[in-house]
């Protein structure tokens, strides 16, 4: 009963260890009930199991980006009507709507063409200056207050958001993946088989090892095959 367990899938690995730990678990083995080795593959195999589906990232790539659209469309919006104000010059306080539009100029007119991090970090210096004093007077007097208000609240949404997507995928980062431990399951599945190849012409133990074995060569041929497909 042999069969190179490192030349399985993921999936496949997965699939082999269930299928032989419930063929040990139907009861129809005693001389496996209870044994200390069942235990441990089960043990073993829970883990991999646990983790060999995971995502690597937490898919909140798309909350992020709802965000971040969000965040544009605030900025875009008042950066235009104070560019269209501004050139109105015949309009009461259009000077006002020229420095504001000035402060945008410094720190880029483009921001939502940046990255995430770079315009976050733009941003943040542009809504600090416009909330300084003298430009919080000038936003007042163009009765942009609800505008800024609006363009500071979806920029800190989208910062909470994108935390949230860092501290998420962070975590998912953390997590053993199926990878590191495989080799644990694939070392408790060959001492198991080794146990019945051992075992095989000892009374009550050529049923299990022949069931199983029918397991491994299933297991074998899905192995073949897939190398056929390449």
């Amino acid at each position: 009963m042999k069969i190179a367990l490192t030349k399985l899938s993921t999936k496949d690995l997965a699939t082999l260890a269930q299928r032989i730990i419930s063929n040990s678990q139907s009861g129809k083995y005693p001389v496996i009930t209870d044994h200390p080795l069942t235990t441990t593959l089960q043990n073993s195999y829970t883990e991999y199991d646990q983790v060999y589906t995971k995502q690597i990232y937490s898919g909140k790539g798309k909350d992020v980006a709802a965000a971040d659209h969000e965040r544009d469309v605030a900025y875009n919006n008042l950066k235009a009507f104070l560019n269209g104000y501004r050139k109105l010059s015949s309009a009461p306080n259009y000077k006002l709507a020229e420095d504001l539009y000035g402060i945008f100029k410094t720190f880029g007119l483009n921001l939502d063409r940046l990255s995430y991090s770079s315009q976050t970090a733009q941003m943040k210096k542009l809504i600090e200056e416009l909330e300084t004093s003298e430009n919080a007077q000038k936003i007042t007097a163009l009765s942009l207050s609800t505008a800024f208000a609006d363009m500071k609240t979806k920029h800190e949404d989208f910062e909470v958001q994108f935390a949230d997507q860092a501290e998420a995928n962070a975590d998912l980062r953390q997590m053993t993946s199926a990878s590191a431990i495989r080799k644990d399951l694939e070392k408790n599945l060959k001492t198991y088989l080794s146990l019945l190849t051992a075992m095989k012409n000892v009374p009550g133990w050529q049923l299990l090892y022949s069931d199983t074995n029918e397991l491994v060569k299933a297991a074998k041929k899905s192995e073949v095959k897939k190398g056929e497909k390449l």
